[in-house]
């Protein structure tokens, strides 16, 4: 695939002009971290002497820090619970730069908390407290009302479903007949056991694993992926589909055609995020019009940037075209 260096820059740097509405499960992640001596007296497991904590973004929560570290403009749509996480989680996004206006407080449903125990770098223990159902139709109504008064000052709506109950498929529905109505772009980071919500979205963006369970088609091997992904696209019908294929890059398939995007990562230290920096480049892109293949080559860019970094990271403009000129 060609490249031309000036277009996919002058792409990137419309970055900033875009507002990007991000709707979908909004995560607190908690790390504490330790160091482990002794094992515990009282059942045969490690004893973590902890000595620092800390709280961040996750879930769609994160994908909206890609997108304010990329340069643009970003709204969060989902639903915290009205307790102390909640708050801590608002705050962070707030203070991130994030439009909060949209975020609905539910006392019928915890925060979504991640607590993952860590000792010399490893993970102990992680502890979840969730829900899993779905929303409350009041609340799911509420969602969608507050959508549709607010339409009008986005350029993309990304929809990022990690299963926690926001992303439904009446929601979902209304969300994609609201954005066709519109004009504007919807691209979905699915959850595999939901792909029967995502009909004719503007593109989809499973990894592999993601795209096989979905189908449920395993593939024996590489030379495969070209009908798993034809499948997707008969079966979905997204006017594109970006497959990310971890080491072996990225395929793009639209109007009956594919393209094989090589990896733009010198080095994989860590994969954490790399699908929420996926799909917060490519649908920034997409709303600068460009073409279906600059966008796959610039959101390709900038996952090379993350996974060469450690944790769930992001990367900015100025990092995006050092990669373009690298090319």
């Amino acid at each position: 695939m060609k490249i031309n260096k000036k277009k996919l820059k002058s792409i990137v740097s419309l970055f900033k002009n875009k507002n990007i509405l991000v709707v979908g499960d909004l995560i607190l992640d908690h790390h504490i971290f330790g160091k482990v001596d002794r094992i515990s007296p009282e059942a045969p497991v490690p004893v973590v002497w902890a000595n620092k904590e800390s709280f961040a973004c996750g879930g769609a929560a994160n994908v909206g820090l890609n997108l304010r570290s990329l340069g643009a403009k970003v709204s969060m749509c989902g639903v915290i619970g009205n307790d102390g996480f909640g708050k801590t989680l608002f705050s962070l996004i707030k203070k991130s730069g994030i439009d909060t206006k949209l975020i609905i407080k539910d006392s019928g449903r915890p925060t979504t908390l991640k607590t993952r125990i860590m000792a010399s770098h490893q993970q102990m223990v992680r502890v979840d407290w969730e829900s899993l159902a779905p929303l409350s139709l009041k609340i799911n109504e509420l969602v969608i009302d507050k959508i549709k008064k607010n339409i009008d000052e986005f350029d993309a709506v990304i929809i990022e479903d990690y299963g926690k109950g926001v992303i439904n498929p009446h929601l979902v529905e209304e969300l994609v007949s609201l954005c066709k109505n519109n004009n504007k772009i919807v691209t979905v980071d699915p959850k595999e056991e939901h792909f029967d919500y995502y009909n004719n979205v503007t593109a989809l963006t499973p990894n592999l694993k993601e795209a096989q369970n979905a189908v449920n088609i395993k593939l024996k091997d590489k030379s495969q992926i070209l009908n798993l992904g034809k499948e997707i696209m008969n079966k979905l019908k997204p006017k594109v589909l970006l497959m990310t294929l971890g080491e072996d890059g990225m395929m793009l398939f639209f109007d009956n055609k594919h393209h094989h995007i090589p990896t733009a990562a010198l080095e994989v230290f860590d994969v954490t995020g790399a699908g929420d920096t996926v799909i917060s480049a490519f649908t920034l892109a997409l709303s600068c019009k460009a073409g279906y293949a600059e966008a796959a080559v610039i959101a390709n860019l900038a996952a090379g940037i993350v996974v060469g970094k450690l944790g769930a990271a992001t990367t900015n403009k100025q990092d995006i075209f050092r990669k373009i000129d690298e090319k």
